[in-house]
């Protein structure tokens, strides 16, 4: 049999331990993010500047201004899918760190919760007699903690699928709006001609 303080040591050693292991895996998981957006970033770059040295070699050719309006115009389009796929990319990549971290730290409650729910019981099977309303009182704290977070946990979740939802829609409704005005600027400039 263990005395109080071993077991206050134990458990303070444990969660040390599981606090370092979390805070390991959680700076993996960010650098591994922050890679993934440099390489986005930069193979956007490049593309960018391939597409910019393109349309202004482009331009240079041409004859007048109608022609110059319907260069634009067709470049609007690509360019605006272009960069709603730069966008999508860039929320995939947040949206999956965001997922690794809510798992990480899920389960890390979890153990937690085990963990002083364990230590709970092993102070009440030690607790003088008498302190068994003090012990239920504990647990009782404890069972609401656990549901107060699997509540915010599940709240979280459904915003975040409602921002990423709403993302999603207006990437859509912008690339449609873009489609239109390039569109509407073609028949603009052949009105013109």
């Amino acid at each position: 049999m263990f005395s109080f303080q071993e077991q206050i040591s134990a458990a303070t050693k444990s969660n040390l331990e599981a606090q370092l292991a979390m805070i390991s895996a959680l700076t993996g998981k960010t650098f591994e993010g922050v890679e993934k957006l440099v390489e986005l970033t930069m193979n956007t770059a490049k593309s960018s500047l391939a597409d910019t040295t393109s349309h202004a070699r482009q331009l240079l050719a041409v004859k007048d201004v109608q022609e110059a309006f319907a260069f634009h115009a067709a470049q609007a389009q690509p360019s605006a899918e272009k960069l709603m796929a730069y966008g999508r990319n860039l929320m995939s990549i947040g949206s999956a760190l965001q997922t690794e971290f809510a798992k990480a730290t899920e389960a890390q409650i979890t153990e937690h919760g085990r963990k002083l729910s364990g230590f709970v019981e092993e102070i009440g099977k030690n607790a003088p007699a008498g302190s068994e309303n003090v012990v239920a009182f504990l647990k009782q704290t404890i069972a609401n903690a656990n549901a107060g977070y699997e509540q915010f946990t599940r709240s979280t979740k459904q915003a975040v699928e409602a921002v990423e939802a709403n993302i999603s829609n207006a990437a859509a409704q912008m690339s449609q709006a873009a489609g239109k005005v390039g569109a509407n600027v073609n028949s603009v400039v052949t009105a013109k001609k």
